[in-house]
């Protein structure tokens, strides 16, 4: 039998999650095997914040548009928008961004294989080995790696295989197509606006966007609810976008888990990052920032595991992320149970977004990734205006 290839470090998958931590691993100067499956393309919006541009060294180039402002659509069709001051967010397409950060990676020293992932085995010694499949091949390959990093997505292979209860987590179904932009000017569609409608015949418990990306741009959905038609709805959606007429470019479809998993790690060599380990934020579904910061967070404890072999310090991946975004997370969540519930709270909520202390708020946490402190009295007065609507104090209105 011939003899394995042998790495410290096997990084399942290559999306932002997988790549960043082969990158930072290989760096390191670890022998790092980066396995991908090739051509696939996760439907997102694309939107990543400033904080992600300068945190990971991310080119001007690949930014295909970049955003002022947001209009949110109430039920009432009632229209907020959002303007950002003194500051922008950026969209990228995510086959052109993932390719660049698993290039990079592999620049880094990085070994990239193009395969699909099978299953995880163990050596005489207890030693991980990793089965897969190579892309175009029909014969399994394997290879050995003192640590693994689950970074496969959601309802991930690795995780499934490794860390209890990592199948149990809730997910929002997304699809979005991604269509050729209008040229010229238009009446509801502006290249450097992103629009989120939260209306229930769109999304009956998440929310429907339109999210230019210079020539192109993504229009999609999510929800949770197994029997509403996604694919319906952005027809609905095309509709009311006026973009019913776009050509379609392509279109995907994809499960989103929107809960951190209570562990991410098997207590002996793999821990999980992105999409695998849950961390895609509640109600807004933003992923690609929290993906980075968790594959960094995951090279940082495998690194610190390699050269302790203490499998206990894989926990910190977990333990520092939450640290950092837990208490988001959290506030995220209440915010999608409670205002995604029905299209009363949706209408309240979208005229909540018409305060301009909610608004700065917003786009500083957004464009930060940290909850703003700087203005006490200006969250008092949300909170007031919240407990407002809430108990039916403050009137809806309607546009």
């Amino acid at each position: 039998m011939a003899e394995l290839d042998s790495f410290d470090v096997a990084v399942i998958g290559g999306g932002p999650a997988g790549a960043t931590a082969a990158e930072d691993l290989a760096r390191a100067g670890y022998h790092v095997l980066m396995l991908d499956k090739a051509g696939r393309i996760k439907p997102c919006g694309g939107a990543i914040p400033p904080r992600l541009i300068q945190d990971f060294k991310i080119p001007g180039h690949l930014l295909c548009a970049r955003i002022n402002s947001a209009q949110m659509v109430a039920p009432s069709d009632k229209r907020v928008d959002m303007p950002i001051e003194g500051g922008f967010v950026g969209m990228v397409n995510r086959e052109v961004f993932d390719e660049f950060l698993r290039e990079r990676a592999a620049e880094a020293g990085a070994e990239w294989r193009k395969g699909t992932f099978e299953r995880l085995d163990r050596d005489d010694d207890g030693t991980a080995i990793i089965r897969y499949i190579p892309k175009g091949e029909n014969e399994q390959e394997s290879v050995r790696a003192r640590a693994v990093i689950g970074a496969d997505g959601a309802r991930s292979a690795v995780a499934r295989q490794t860390v209890p209860n990592a199948d149990k987590v809730p997910c929002v179904f997304a699809y979005h197509e991604i269509i050729r932009a209008p040229k010229g000017a238009s009446a509801i569609y502006d290249g450097r606006r992103c629009d989120v409608y939260y209306q229930g015949r769109l999304s009956p418990d998440f929310y429907a966007w339109v999210f230019p990306h210079g020539d192109t741009a993504s229009i999609g959905t999510g929800s949770a609810n197994k029997g509403f038609s996604l694919r319906q709805s952005v027809s609905r959606l095309r509709e009311a976008a006026g973009l019913a007429g776009a050509e379609l470019v392509r279109h995907e479809g994809a499960p989103i888990p929107l809960k951190p998993l209570k562990k991410w790690d098997n207590g002996r060599d793999v821990v999980l990052a992105g999409d695998a380990a849950g961390i895609v934020a509640p109600a807004s579904g933003e992923g690609i920032y929290y993906a980075m910061v968790g594959g960094r967070r995951a090279a940082e404890a495998v690194g610190e595991f390699l050269e302790t072999a203490d499998a206990r310090v894989l926990g910190l991946a977990r333990k520092r992320f939450m640290k950092e975004h837990g208490r988001v997370f959290w506030i995220l969540g209440i915010m999608q149970h409670f205002w995604y519930r029905n299209d009363k709270r949706r209408e309240c909520f979208v005229q909540i977004c018409e305060d301009k202390d909610v608004q700065k708020l917003t786009w500083d946490a957004y464009m930060n990734k940290r909850l703003v402190r700087k203005k006490p009295m200006a969250h008092v007065r949300i909170f007031f205006k919240d407990l407002a609507h809430l108990f039916g104090i403050a009137s809806v209105k309607s546009s």
